[in-house]
């Protein structure tokens, strides 16, 4: 137990000494030597966790989409009926929230975009069968391309909630991307017409 405990420790602070290096320069600058002296480890407490920097980011990256799928994943079981797109949305924001070290390189200028690609693809089923279910009328081809304009928007969104350090909480996010995905520019206005009521 204390041993799982302490691995757990380790693996935290390669993780936080990682993501900092991160922000500044790109993975292929990044050395084990200077890792392990951000982390305040030696080289070979990191290579008992890990083969290379590659190996790392891998791993951090398998956790995280893990994390997500199963926050994602009690919601395609849900009542088509009671389930709704900002609910979606909020589980999305949370668990990027949740992990917003990771989010921040990610989408970063160091990052890896083809790991965000890869996250949107976890949430894009579950919000097309949300969209099916609402827009009866739609095609499949439709509700997907609607989905690639929505998602582009929602990465915006999380660079820009990112930015500002995630000062707003999931739920606000949420209401918001769902305002803006549902009414658009008329969202904006209906904020100005609710501060003048």
């Amino acid at each position: 137990m204390k041993e799982d405990h302490r691995k757990r420790v380790t693996r935290m602070l390669i993780r936080h000494a990682f993501t900092e290096l991160l922000r500044v320069k790109p993975i292929q600058s990044i050395s084990i030597k200077e890792l392990c002296t951000q982390a305040g480890i030696n080289r070979g407490t990191f290579y008992a966790h890990y083969t290379d920097i590659y190996d790392l980011l891998h791993k951090i990256e398998e956790e995280m989409l893990e994390d997500f799928t199963k926050t994602l994943s009690p919601l395609f079981g849900a009542d088509p009926y009671i389930l709704t797109l900002k609910k979606v949305i909020t589980e999305i924001f949370q668990c990027l929230k949740n992990n917003a070290d990771i989010c921040t390189v990610t989408l970063g200028p160091y990052g890896d975009k083809d790991f965000a690609a890869r996250l949107l693809t976890i949430g894009q089923e579950l919000c097309i069968e949300t969209y099916t279910r609402m827009f009866a009328n739609a095609t499949r081809k439709q509700i997907e391309f609607c989905y690639a304009f929505i998602s582009s928007g929602c990465i915006g969104l999380l660079e820009k909630w990112l930015a500002e350090g995630m000062l707003s909480s999931a739920e606000e996010m949420a209401e918001m991307a769902d305002g803006l995905i549902r009414y658009g520019v008329d969202f904006l206005q209906n904020q100005n017409a609710h501060r003048h009521a």
